[in-house]
């Protein structure tokens, strides 16, 4: 027998709250396979499935609106999700490895009462500037994404031709 799962079951499951799933099911993003007599939202495997991809897409930056086009046109299939999302995790752990790298680097030569030199210290700030600034340079290419998005459905909307930049 396949597994269903209640909203609040799945939320408990995912992480997810309640809100969200209901949010995600009233903008139509992801909905459930089924019903229960009394009006229950059920969901089932393949919408597992889905919700994952829809969480790493968001996760990946893109708007939910933009998740709902690439999936609903089948712009990306779930390997790909799964292969951006790997691509992703491997970036991380590897920004973590270097930070790593500074910091034990760093703690030898304080262990050892040796003096730090500013390269040290700019190697180590480097290490951590770069965790903190990928989520903020994320962002900035997210925006201009959805800035460009907009531009473009703007300038079909006007009927008006891109601009001369994109003409070259």
């Amino acid at each position: 027998m396949n597994k269903l799962w209640k909203v609040g079951d799945l939320a408990k499951l995912t992480g997810l709250t309640v809100r969200t799933m209901r949010f995600y099911d009233q903008i139509g993003l992801f909905s459930p396979s089924g019903q229960t007599d009394s009006g229950h939202r059920l969901y089932n495997a393949s919408d597992l499935a889905r919700l994952h991809q829809i969480l790493t897409l968001k996760e990946l930056g893109l708007s939910l609106d933009e998740i709902k086009l690439a999936l609903a046109g089948n712009q990306i299939s779930p390997l790909e999700i799964v292969s951006l999302q790997k691509a992703r995790v491997k970036e991380q752990i590897k920004q973590q490895q270097k930070l790593l790298e500074q910091l034990h680097h760093v703690s030898k030569l304080m262990i050892g009462k040796a003096p730090l030199t500013v390269n040290d210290f700019t190697n180590l700030l480097q290490a951590m500037k770069m965790e903190f600034e990928k989520p903020v340079i994320e962002r900035r290419r997210s925006w201009e994404h959805r800035l460009d998005v907009l531009d473009d459905y703007l300038a079909t909307e006007n009927g008006m031709p891109k601009s001369k930049e994109e003409n070259l």
